[in-house]
């Protein structure tokens, strides 16, 4: 078999001769730096008890919404790539061989694809997979994998190593107690640093079903023995700060908008009521979210934790998949957003707060170059968020880059972010990104834009040294 097109060393670089000398020159003065890795989903508790992978299937397609999105979309049907919901039906899980061999066989999708590349990626340098994922090649290359994970060296800790990461930042729940971050900065024999990430959005989105719930036991564990709005908010306050003291720089918040709004303390405490008797309407959930978006940032300026931004995603599109299987299984579908307007109460007040830093990400690309990187351009508060979810893919990357660096430069720029849930695809996808950093500096180089000095200098200042200043790391 011809060697994986994984193992090229310019994969990703431009194919003009000239240009991409410049690149592979750009290339090899950041691909040995540290991951810096600000907002992600693996499970610290993974980490703490070096919890060893399961098998292939589990590990690399069932739980993965980028993958099982694109096999549902041929006509394989969900059922026979991951397990429902307890209690949903009756249908047996399947088998870890079985779904491997759908993976398989659906292979020849995933080409052009990002996912396609993270994959390859790692089929060649994290499992030494020698061979293409095929119908023909599903046993083999699941056996092959399978022995690679039992191999005593083969778990999360040495990987964290073996990756050269120094920094991987969790998503956490605002009422985790946070044993598993504590455990890991406790641990003498752990280089590397854990950190938790504040995520409110269940305690936020009053449309939430588990919102009043959530609202009750926040209120009862750090209220103070206020009750009300007031509690909540003292509660809000209250667990941000636990969050910083057990070594959080960052909150962030997945909505449906980025709309933000301030409203008087009595009209606030009035719908507030009004969503935990369940007589809001869909109207005053949108006001209300605004609004407690206003008081994130509030909440940011005083205790520092850097405040991130994730909106336009139209959640669980589709509802009898949503049923089944539950969030997060392919079917979130981005929406058109604005941001000019919709910020601009929150930039009001905080826009130029010392120390404040405000993180914009989108996945509606058309307001990169129109809204974004002129909020940047001006706003000392607001960085660029990376292309991300949809976005985070090598063209898309590109062009992120050209619609926003004319205007907001590489200053205002987040550095990547990896945002994912697997484990074994970060190297993968920093990897892909430092690639395309490179590309589109060679290409101003090679059009005496930029200085070949400085481009050593910018490509270094965006993959490290940005994730750092942005993330206050």
């Amino acid at each position: 078999m011809s060697e994986s097109i994984a193992a090229n060393p310019d994969r990703l670089l431009p194919a003009d001769p000239g240009t991409r000398s410049i690149a592979r020159a750009l290339l090899e003065r950041v691909q040995d730096l540290p991951i810096i890795s600000p907002h992600g989903h693996v499970d610290a508790a993974v980490i703490e008890h070096n919890t060893p992978f399961p098998d292939p299937a589990a590990l690399l397609v069932s739980p993965d919404h980028y993958v099982t999105r694109l096999i549902h979309a041929s006509g394989v049907p969900l059922d026979r790539l991951r397990a429902p919901k307890p209690g949903h039906s009756a249908a047996p899980v399947p088998e870890s061989r079985s779904v491997w061999r759908e993976f398989c066989n659906a292979w020849p999708l995933f080409e052009g694809t990002a996912s396609g590349y993270w994959l390859r990626h790692q089929f060649q340098s994290v499992f030494g997979l020698h061979q293409e994922p095929s119908a023909e090649t599903a046993d083999a290359t699941y056996d092959a994998i399978s022995a690679r994970l039992q191999e005593p060296g083969f778990r999360p800790r040495q990987l964290f190593k073996d990756f050269n990461i120094e920094v991987l930042a969790t998503t956490d729940d605002p009422l985790d107690d946070l044993a598993s971050h504590r455990a890991i900065d406790e641990d003498s024999t752990f280089h590397g640093r854990v950190l938790p990430t504040f995520r409110p959005d269940q305690y936020l989105n009053i449309a939430h079903p588990q919102w009043q719930a959530n609202v009750e036991r926040l209120i009862a564990a750090a209220g103070d023995g206020g009750t009300g709005y007031a509690g909540y908010i003292t509660a809000l306050e209250n667990r941000r700060r636990y969050f910083v003291d057990h070594g959080a720089v960052s909150a962030d918040h997945g909505v449906r908008t980025p709309a933000t709004l301030k409203l008087d303390d009595a009209e606030a405490a009035r719908l507030f009521e009004r969503a935990r008797a369940g007589q809001a309407t869909a109207a005053d959930r949108e006001i209300f979210e605004a609004h407690m978006m206003y008081q994130m940032a509030r909440m940011s300026v005083e205790d520092g934790l850097v405040m991130t931004i994730h909106p336009g995603s139209y959640r669980d599109h589709h509802g009898p998949t949503f049923n089944a299987y539950g969030s997060d299984t392919g079917h979130d579908i981005p929406v058109a957003v604005n941001y000019t307007e919709a910020i601009r109460p929150l930039l009001q007040d905080f826009g130029t707060a010392k120390d404040f830093h405000l993180v914009l990400f989108t996945l509606d690309e058309t307001v990169f170059s129109r809204e974004l990187a002129p909020l940047a351009g001006f706003y000392p508060s607001v960085y660029l968020g990376a292309p991300w979810w949809f976005l985070d893919a090598p063209d898309a990357m590109l062009r992120f880059r050209a619609a926003v660096t004319e205007t907001a430069g590489f200053s205002r720029s987040s550095g990547f972010i990896d945002d994912t849930r697997a484990f074994c695809s970060i190297p993968a996808r920093h990897d892909a990104s430092r690639r395309i950093e490179a590309s589109f500096l060679a290409r101003l180089v090679a059009e005496h834009r930029v200085s070949e000095n400085r481009a050593h200098e910018i490509i270094v200042d965006v993959v490290d040294s940005a994730p750092r200043r942005v993330f206050k790391l």
